[in-house]
């Protein structure tokens, strides 16, 4: 098993189960994190920033969730980016059909991909083999 490490942050609860088997199944991640929402996920980020730690290889991103939504989540990404020392993929995993969205995932650098949910097996290989 690679010792690769995926963040799923989502405040639905099924929809972190549901990750967590598919996870599971790519035998591609050593280690799964779960974060209802952007704050809780930052927070985590600034705990491994401040511990010298190891970063996440993969965040998937929610847009609507409580305390800190997914834009909120990437506007204080860009502000920890020049401390973070590895390079984390970021990908919105969204239910949201609003092309709004779409657009600006599209156009935000660190942003790599917009998926609709449910991420399938076949979708998580891939981002993680690119």
């Amino acid at each position: 098993m690679n010792q690769k490490s995926i963040w799923v942050v989502d405040d639905d609860p099924i929809y972190q189960i549901i990750m967590k088997k598919i996870i599971g199944k790519s035998e591609l991640f050593s280690d799964v994190h779960s974060f209802s929402n952007g704050k809780d996920a930052i927070n985590s980020l600034q705990e491994i920033i401040i511990q010298n730690g190891n970063f996440p290889d993969i965040i998937l991103l929610d847009i609507e969730m409580p305390v800190l939504d997914g834009w909120g989540f990437m506007d204080e990404m860009l502000i920890l980016k020049p401390q973070i020392q590895a390079e984390i993929k970021i990908y919105i995993s969204s239910s949201s059909i609003a092309i709004e969205d779409k657009e600006r995932a599209k156009n935000n650098p660190v942003i790599l991909g917009y998926m609709s949910k449910p991420i399938s097996l076949s979708d998580l290989v891939k981002i993680t083999t690119t």
